[in-house]
Order: structure tokens, then sequence, then C-alpha cells
């Protein structure tokens, strides 16, 4: 938990003078989706209201507010942990993501795009890839997804897909093998920025759509197993 509490402290800059709940819930939601907190962490209420300076009951709202974005679950007697998913919120997470991606491609409208966030996605994707850093590789794909997401101008697509992200690292966590899940679609995210950058909004949709149904298949093929060794 220290480790994961040093990188947390940097953020109570983020809140300032007007620290609210829903600040806290941005900072643990991203500090989840990023990695720091795997699935099962217990969150200590005095360490982590420590390291951004909060007051409990400032804490405790945020945790609710994760907790209805299903992203932790509250234990009665024993707290607040970073929640573990089942098999089966794995697929409904991907059918949220085919129905929100594939839909923002589609409405795009005429080219040419805001493809920079895109573009610095795969870069970031690329350095991660060369220094071997496969988890650094799973949120460099989050952010290109992110990014792509963006691109419908919608506050509102963007906050819901926010919490998508973040429940669809905890289910990364569980691959045992991240270079092999994360790897291959290093290269499908430039064949999608390269169809963007084309005006090809067809063939993007078409490559994202298989992209999807593929990760889907090799995610709960991984969870499948990893959760019944665990059981």
């Amino acid at each position: 938990m220290a480790e994961q509490l040093t990188p947390l402290a940097d953020d109570r800059a983020l809140l300032g003078r007007t620290s609210t709940a829903e600040r806290v819930s941005d900072i643990l939601r991203s500090r989840i989706a990023e990695g720091y907190f795997p699935p099962g962490t217990r969150l200590s209420e005095d360490s982590i209201g420590g390291a951004l300076g909060v007051s409990r009951n400032t804490l405790r709202e945020a945790f609710r507010l994760l907790t209805h974005e299903r992203l932790l679950v509250h234990e009665l007697n024993r707290g607040v942990f970073v929640r573990v998913l089942a098999v089966e919120d794995v697929e409904d997470i991907y059918r949220t993501r085919r129905l929100v991606e594939c839909a923002v491609v589609r409405g795009l409208g005429e080219p040419p795009y805001a493809l920079d966030g895109l573009a610095e996605a795969v870069a970031e994707g690329r350095r991660a890839a060369r220094e071997g850093d496969w988890k650094g590789l799973g949120t460099a794909n989050i952010h290109f997804h992110r990014e792509l997401v963006a691109l419908a101008g919608s506050e509102r697509t963007d906050e819901l897909m926010r919490g998508v992200f973040a429940e669809l690292r905890l289910a990364f966590h569980v691959v045992d093998d991240p270079r092999r899940l994360h790897e291959p679609y290093l290269d499908r995210n430039e064949q999608l920025l390269r169809a963007l950058s084309a005006g090809q909004r067809r063939e993007a949709e078409h490559l994202l759509a298989g992209y999807l149904d593929d990760s889907l298949e090799r995610v709960v093929e991984v969870y499948r197993r990893r959760v019944g060794e665990e059981a």
C-alpha cells in the first residue's frame, strides 16, 4: 500500500482549496484505471485520506460514488475494496465498448478528424513496448480508446466511458501475460489511426469491431482460466 500511496500523495495538489468528493473520486478512478490499486485491494481510509489531505467524510463520499460506478465494493465489518470482476462483468464491459466506440466512429462526419490524441497514444504505446513495459502498454491502449471516444465531443460519453475503462483495467489485472494480451493491439491501433487519417470511416469501424471482438475473446479466455484456478 505504501508504494501505491506515494504517487497518490502527488495528486493532492490537484484538489486545491475547494476539495470535493467528486474530485477525490476522479483521482481514485484514474489511479484504478492506471493500475495502482489492483482488484481485491483494501483501501485504507486513514492512509488515503492522509495522502490526499481530505477528511474522512469526504473520502467516504468518494468511496460511495465509486461503489455506485462498480469500481469498489463495501464489505460489512471489513472495509472498502477494489472490485473483483466476474466473467459476466467483462462481457458486459465489451458490449458497452462495442456499442459506444463503434457508434462514435460511425458518427464522425466528414474528415479531417482531430487525431493528435490518438497519435500520441500510439507513440506512448510504442515507447512502452520498446521498454518492455507491458502494463504501460495496456495503459496506452486504454488511452487510445479514451481518445477515440473523445472524438465524439460529448462530455456525457466521456464520463460514461471513464468508468467503463476503469473497470476494464480491473479485468486486465487478472491476465497473467500482459505482453501477449496488449502487444498485438498496438499495430491494430496504428491501423485504426491510418484509416481515420485517410477519412475511411467505414473501414475504421470495421477494424474496430473486429478488434473489440478479438480482445473480448482473449480476455474472457484468460479470465475464465484464472478465476477457475483461484476458485
